[in-house]
């Protein structure tokens, strides 16, 4: 028996060896999201009595390794204690990364990090040099959980006020803290964030948490290291830091005026100016890929509810917990539609030139995106008896693992299921990841034909 045991783990690891390191990260994340599922299926897991099914259980768990939170079962309703602490094993898996995960746990038995699993790290991380990857996961992992550790405790001191004992309100506080920093979307109140709806504080220590860990984590790093150094002078933000701290900031503004606009004479009308900014404010910084609500997005208009759509399309940022085709993306594609309207072929920013190559994988993640989320809303359409608009937010939020819904996610028939799975792995992948699952290593053109132009536009 373990002869045989060992026989095919070994046939596993040379199969492995002869994956891409894109093809590798994709099969890391098909292991998780199995492992998960049989966790989340055990039956300590669940309360007695709680409905249950292969297809309920493996959208939970893609949706937790992916830090999605759409949900066909009510979290609250469905998981016992322990089903709990294994759901925020899971969001902390997905959160940080399988090879931020795999690269603590190779170090603490001691095993050599080579040059296959730094290529599984930078595809993994979305890096592009080899060098210094482990110091990365290591300050990635510290970063992640003493924001954890630090949001658990002064969210459990603050729910001392609003459950009755210690162990509830710490086991809320902890639960809200891995929910947010990992931009998972689960909750366990039964009704997301609508029960602290008035209640600023809390709503407050959630967007920090949701923007600490969908603002990427070298920005995290970076911000540690100019703090930690006394000679402010010699210490320089690199470019990724600059668009991507910009863009994030331009969209949270963008997304809290313009819902605050359309909702003015609609949602916000018999609401006070607090109220109203507090509510517009918090949903855009949930979009980024947050997931939590303080209200039924269902009651937005229209105008309001594609908007989100956007913003939820666009998601997080790269190397961050969060999906979407990410903001250094959009901002790309910003800066070359400016800079090609003007007559210019490359993009040049904060004193910088933007690397051709940069370019052409923002155009073509955007692309790509574009055709599998309306592709998917296709499908929907034809197989799910729900509004189009509410399709369109399904799609757009599994895409970007956000995981705010119009409350459709429950009565998706098992194909409408299993097209959100998809979207949902695919959005935490990456685009280009999943494009190098298919087409394998990249190649060098060997040879070259004469060019010859065609007419565009």
């Amino acid at each position: 028996m373990k002869g045989s045991i060992y026989f095919m783990w070994y046939k596993f690891k040379l199969k492995l060896k002869l994956l891409t390191p894109a093809q590798a990260i994709v099969s890391y994340y098909l292991v998780a999201a199995t492992l998960s599922t049989l966790l989340l299926s055990l039956p300590f897991a669940r309360k007695e009595g709680a409905e249950w099914s292969f297809i309920d259980g493996l959208f939970t768990a893609v949706s937790a390794v992916s830090v999605t939170g759409l949900t066909v079962v009510n979290t609250s309703e469905t998981f016992s204690i322990a089903g709990i602490f294994i759901l925020m094993l899971v969001l902390q898996f997905g959160g940080v990364g399988v090879m931020t995960v795999g690269t603590f746990f190779w170090l603490l038995f001691g095993k050599k990090i080579g040059l296959k699993e730094r290529q599984l790290i930078m595809t993994d991380q979305n890096q592009t040099n080899l060098s210094g990857l482990v110091n990365l996961l290591k300050q990635i992992l510290f970063i992640i959980i003493m924001i954890e550790l630090i949001g658990a405790l002064i969210l459990g001191v603050y729910f001392l006020n609003y459950y009755d004992t210690w162990q509830e309100a710490f086991i809320h506080g902890l639960f809200s803290s891995i929910s947010a920093t990992t931009n998972g979307g689960f909750d366990i109140t039964g009704a997301s964030l609508k029960p602290f709806a008035n209640d600023y504080f809390v709503q407050f220590i959630h967007v920090v948490l949701i923007t600490l860990g969908a603002i990427g984590f070298p920005v995290l790093i970076e911000t540690k290291d100019f703090i930690m150094n006394r000679d402010k002078r010699t210490r320089r933000f690199s470019l990724f830091t600059k668009i991507t701290t910009l863009i994030f900031l331009a969209l949270l503004v963008f997304g809290t005026l313009f819902i605050y606009i359309f909702e003015f004479n609609h949602f916000f009308k018999d609401k006070s100016w607090h109220e109203s900014f507090f509510y517009a404010f918090f949903q855009s910084v949930s979009s980024r890929s947050g997931g939590l609500s303080t209200m039924d997005v269902a009651e937005f208009t229209t105008p309001t509810l594609l908007l989100l759509s956007i913003l939820m399309f666009i998601g997080a940022s790269p190397s961050s917990v969060g999906g979407g085709i990410r903001t250094t993306t959009f901002a790309i594609n910003l800066l070359f539609l400016f800079h090609f309207a003007r007559g210019n072929r490359s993009i040049k920013v904060f004193k910088r030139e933007i690397h051709e190559e940069d370019i052409i994988k923002s155009l073509v993640v955007t692309l790509m995106a574009t055709i599998i989320c309306f592709s998917a809303v296709v499908i929907l359409s034809a197989t799910e008896n729900h509004d189009t608009l509410a399709i369109i937010f399904e799609v757009a939020s599994a895409f970007g693992t956000c995981g705010l819904s119009m409350g459709i996610t429950p009565d998706l028939t098992n194909i409408g299921k299993c097209i959100i799975i998809i979207l949902m792995f695919i959005g935490r992948v990456g685009i280009l990841s999943f494009l190098f699952m298919i087409g394998g290593k990249e190649k060098s053109a060997k040879y070259h034909y004469p060019k010859e132009r065609i007419i565009i536009g």
